[in-house]
């Protein structure tokens, strides 16, 4: 929800040939979060300019309408909040039966106990560094001790261990080192620098220790 969209053709033209890994699609529905955001025609746009793994994190009320709605126009990984849905287990198996790897995301104030018997389900665990719905947040960082227990639980689990929310230069660092696999980036390291995409990318992967 971060990127330019007043010309998605040549943002998404530009992130490619930065060599982002995964476009990161927030949909919010005014009612889980207490922001609305993006939509069915947005993806499609992202989508029809690119060939790069996709992501949809769905920060809605009603997870299993929605994974309807955006299963059949691509997506590689769809996250769903497991406080969404009294059948998260059902779920994730809605998701995985499309063929799309199914993940959680989880609120800062969701701990590793409440969602551990969900981990043998999924594929992916996005960590939120920030309470969802809005952009330009302060990191959390009483959610890293969280963030070190699933490095530890992903290795037996072997899920990939996302993380998401103001994800500075200097926490991709920090937190590559503890075993992170991957960061959603925004505002706090990507847009609006004022700075070409392709120098960006290539700092902040110089900051993550695990392409090193």
């Amino acid at each position: 929800m971060c990127a330019d969209f007043s010309n998605v053709k040549t943002e998404v033209n530009r992130l490619d040939k930065a060599g982002v890994d995964i476009f990161h699609m927030d949909v919010m529905d005014g009612h889980y979060v207490p922001n609305v955001g993006l939509g069915v025609e947005d993806y499609k746009a992202i989508r029809k300019n690119t060939n790069t793994t996709m992501d949809i994190h769905l920060m809605v009320s009603n997870p299993d309408q929605y994974i309807n709605i955006f299963s059949d126009l691509g997506p590689n990984i769809i996250y769903v909040h497991p406080d969404t849905t009294p059948m998260i287990t059902r779920t994730l198996e809605q998701i995985k039966e499309k063929g799309i790897h199914p993940g959680i995301a989880i609120n800062p104030a969701i701990s590793v106990s409440q969602i551990q018997e969900l981990l043998p389900l999924v594929d992916y665990v996005l960590v939120m560094t920030v309470n969802p719905g809005f952009a330009g947040q302060p990191f959390l960082d009483y959610v890293i001790p969280k963030i070190q227990t699933l490095t530890i639980l992903k290795k037996e689990r072997q899920f990939k261990l996302m993380v998401d929310g103001a994800i500075s230069p200097d926490k991709i660092g920090q937190l590559s080192q503890m075993g992170v696999d991957g960061f959603i980036v925004g505002t706090s390291a990507l847009f609006g620098k004022n700075r070409p995409y392709d120098e960006i990318v290539s700092d902040l992967r110089n900051r993550n220790h695990l392409d090193n």
